[in-house]
Parts: structure tokens; sequence; C-alpha cells
């Protein structure tokens, strides 16, 4: 059994192929893509093959997935051309006889009125109509989102409009310990798995935050209009400042909250809790 990860690049990407070495898995069965696979150099001196694939290149794409057996496709980080790119994807996987595909998702995209959701909820539809078996992994938040932001929020503290919605969030890793469990075992094709670990609200991440550096930072919520100009003026492109700000609007009313243990049960474990996760920044 061969397993194809794309844009192995990616921070997530490069997760999933170790957790997948981690389970065992022989390097060489372990196909990682990239536009620049001698960024992949690292993982090729290990024994996983690397191979060039562009999501804009369907030749590209039909000869890195060729002789494999599942693949995991990981959502692209371009609104406006993803949609594109992930029907590129399907239909090179089905012409190379794919038995199964994983992609990650965002949670319950198919009735999830954020606008970061619209894409995930069309390439659900590619895939069901692809006739590939498939399996649909509706990552929730994960916790780098903020502690990325550790030097703003340092600085300026946190602001944001998610009010008191509670996010299921979880680090990189454990997502993509879940994506490797799913590719590695059987019996998931048709699943769809909500995945998400730690609940908090923006204060309490605040609060958490707090302890975990030793200072004290507050969370301020505005209105998602305001949020949206104060991310446009700290640089960020008009585009995805309003994606932000619509996504805290959904936070707050719950959307990105996510019920029940599957990403647990995919782990074999706990979620890693959002206070060991802070206390690693230390």
């Amino acid at each position: 059994m061969s397993i194809v990860v794309t844009a192995a690049t990616g921070q997530l990407g490069r997760l999933v192929v170790e957790a997948l070495l981690a389970r065992g898995v022989p390097a060489g069965d372990i196909v990682a893509t990239a536009r620049k696979p001698e960024t992949l150099a690292d993982f090729a001196v290990r024994g996983v093959v690397t191979r060039f694939a562009d999501h804009d290149d369907p030749a590209s794409l039909t000869a890195a997935f060729a002789g494999t057996d599942r693949l995991l496709l990981i959502s692209g980080n371009v609104p406006g051309e993803r949609v594109t790119q992930h029907r590129n994807v399907i239909d090179a996987a089905r012409a190379a006889g794919v038995s199964l595909i994983a992609y990650t998702s965002i949670p319950r995209a198919d009735r999830s009125t954020l606008l970061l959701a619209a894409d995930h909820r069309a390439t659900e539809v590619l895939l069901a109509e692809s006739g590939l078996p498939h399996v649909l992994l509706r990552n929730g938040w994960y916790f780098e989102n903020y502690t990325a932001q550790l030097p703003t929020h340092l600085e300026h503290g946190i602001v944001g409009s998610a009010g008191e919605g509670r996010i299921s969030g979880a680090p990189r890793a454990d997502y993509a310990t879940a994506a490797a469990a799913v590719l590695a075992t059987d019996g998931h094709a048709g699943a769809v798995y909500e995945l998400g670990g730690d609940a908090f609200t923006m204060t309490e991440y605040a609060v958490a935050l707090s302890a975990a550096v030793g200072r004290e930072i507050h969370y301020t919520d505005v209105p998602p209009a305001q949020y949206e100009q104060i991310l446009v003026g700290a640089g960020v492109p008009a585009p995805f400042a309003a994606a932000l700000a619509d996504a805290d609007r959904g936070i707050a009313d719950g959307e990105l909250f996510v019920e029940g243990s599957d990403l647990e049960k995919l782990i074999g474990r706990a979620p890693t809790p959002l206070t060991e996760a802070l206390a690693a920044l230390s």
C-alpha cells in the first residue's frame, strides 16, 4: 500500500509524513508531493518518495499519483483557486486508480455559514460526485492560529469578534496524527470525522496565555466590521481580513465548537490541552 501526501512541504503536510513514519509505515510506501520537491530532501534521505506535483498542472498530478493507493488532499490556501485545484487533484486521483481520498475540510462544512467553508463545501460535493471512496477530515481550529500571533498579543493584547463562543481546538500535530491513522488503517471510506479538541473562549485563551507567559494579557471583543478594519490597518489583505472577521462572527455563533470525540478516537488519546500547548511556548 502506498500513500500520497499532497502539499507535503506545508506545516500540516510535513507533520502527516512524520506521523506516518511514526506509525511504522515504510518510508518507501509514502509519496510526498510538492511544487518544489527539492525542499523535501530531508524526507528523501530517509527513504520517502518525493515527487513534483503542481495542483494547477493536471499532467504533473497524474504522474505524481501513479501507482499509489491512498491520497491525502490537504486543502489549498489560495481562495478563489482552491476548488479548481482540488478538482484537478480528484480527477488525477481517479485516473490513477487511487482507492481512497482523505480531505482536510472544516467543521460541519455542509451547513456552515463561514466564508471559509464555501470552498470546502464545494470540494466535498466534488468528492461525492467523483464516485471515489473518500473520507472527510473536518479539522477544527488549530491552536497555532493564535499561538503564531504571540508577539502581537504580547505587545498589543488580543482583539477579536468571537464573543463568548467556544472554539474546539488542537495543535496541528494532533490533526496530522488523525490523518495518518485514517491513511494507514482500513474502514474509513464514507466516514465524516468532525475533529476538535480542547474547547475555550477567547477570554479563557487570554487567561491561559497570561498564566503561560507570566504577565496579564486581555482579550478585547469588538464588532466584526471593526475587527476587519483593525486587521486591514495591520496590513492584512482585505479579502483575508474579511474572512477572518467572519470566522470570529461564526465562532460567536458556535460554528467552531465541535461535539463528540472523533479526534480522540482517531489519535488514541485525549487531544493535547490548550494549557500544555501554551506552556511549550515559554
